[in-house]
């Protein structure tokens, strides 16, 4: 294998032009398939924010929901039904609005009310991203939580202490998060009652039950039990609702789409662009190739060879699209746009890069494969 490297490490450095056309094209290819994969990702996670800040086993909903971003209310009532099932160990209720917030320089924005029951807030905010006060200082009179990424649609500043209106409504930040989004508008948690004074919900109704079942408990039967035996309302383990909620925006939006389009042309304009360029320099080191074969090297061999090229310049190309990503996530995160690239992502990435290399390099192997060992001895 060695020897096989060094040859074709010889045979890239002789073209460095064209040898830089194929890595560049890799490069390329592969930060604009990173680039939009990583930010699909961001957005499909800001579409089920709200369920995925949840650590419930079941949300109960209205029975015609299936975004967890678009909540009709539910009589109270069903609250006592649903906890006098036998497989229910406890449920929360939450209330979910929107509202319009102005601040003292002016600045309006919608946001989303999100509250829930002191101490559980069991609908959030995660405390893992909390970067100013505590939990319990939702508590203070008129308290609300807010994003360090928001704070330019928050007249400039979302710290503690920013006193503002919703609905024209007193409301403080008592409660500063770091990286919590939303998806349509703004999030702001707070506890349950506040939420019904700024969305001016009446005592009767809530927007969602966040149920957790007995230890031992099956949920998927819980799950069934409820919707058998609640009427108007639809329960659905935590992870469905999310999958859920992603599916149905994607069908609004037509991002899915958008996307995939974005990544299949960078696929086959990478393709094209190295199986080009690679065809182009095997032209050029025809006699080289024709000169292996006259002294014994098989069509496997050159094909191997031509190959290991291709491997070459996907590490090198994957490597240096690699480094640019890291940039591109670095730059987005001071936006507040967190984009993540996990071990399964890049994997996938490089899986692509090779793929495309690979491919590319059948256009080189295809013309080489007919060359004739005696053409080298032509004039």
């Amino acid at each position: 294998m060695k020897p096989m490297i060094k040859t074709a490490w010889k045979f890239i450095r002789f073209d460095k032009t064209k040898s830089i056309g194929v890595v560049v094209g890799i490069v390329i290819s592969t930060f604009l398939i990173g680039q939009q994969i990583g930010t699909f990702n961001f957005l499909t996670g800001l579409m089920s924010v709200l369920v995925k800040n949840t650590t419930t086993d079941i949300w109960v909903v209205d029975d015609k929901t299936t975004d967890a971003n678009q909540l009709s209310l539910i009589d109270t009532r069903k609250e006592k039904e649903i906890k006098s099932l036998t497989g229910v160990k406890e449920a929360f209720p939450i209330i979910v609005t929107s509202g319009k917030a102005k601040f003292p320089n002016g600045t309006s924005a919608i946001v989303n009310i999100i509250g829930s029951e002191y101490p559980h807030f069991k609908v959030g905010p995660d405390s893992t991203k909390i970067i100013q006060g505590e939990l319990p200082d939702l508590l203070q009179e008129a308290g609300v939580s807010a994003d360090y990424f928001d704070r330019g649609n928050f007249g400039g500043s979302s710290d503690v202490g920013t006193f503002f209106e919703i609905n024209g409504k007193r409301a403080v930040i008592t409660l500063q998060t770091k990286g919590i989004r939303g998806w349509g508008g703004y999030l702001m948690y707070t506890t349950a009652d506040r939420a019904r004074f700024y969305g001016n919900i009446p005592s009767t109704n809530i927007s969602a039950l966040m149920v957790n079942v007995k230890d031992g408990e099956d949920v998927d039967r819980v799950v069934d039990q409820i919707n058998n035996s609640i009427y108007g309302v639809r329960a659905w383990r935590t992870s469905s609702l999310s999958a859920s909620t992603v599916k149905s925006v994607l069908a609004s939006t037509g991002l899915g789409a958008s996307t995939g389009s974005l990544v299949g042309f960078a696929i086959i304009a990478g393709f094209f662009i190295i199986g080009l360029t690679m065809y182009s320099s095997a032209l050029d080191r025809i006699k080289d190739y024709g000169t292996l074969k006259a002294i014994g090297a098989t069509d496997s061999y050159i094909r191997n060879l031509i190959l290991t090229q291709a491997t070459l310049f996907a590490i090198v190309g994957f490597m240096v699209a690699l480094v640019f990503l890291m940039g591109f996530k670095n730059g987005m995160y001071q936006t507040g746009i967190l984009i993540d690239f996990s071990p399964i992502i890049l994997f996938s990435i490089l899986t692509i890069t090779f793929s495309i290399s690979l491919f590319g390099a059948v256009f080189a192997i295809r013309r080489i494969k007919n060359v004739e060992p005696a053409s080298v001895f032509r004039g």
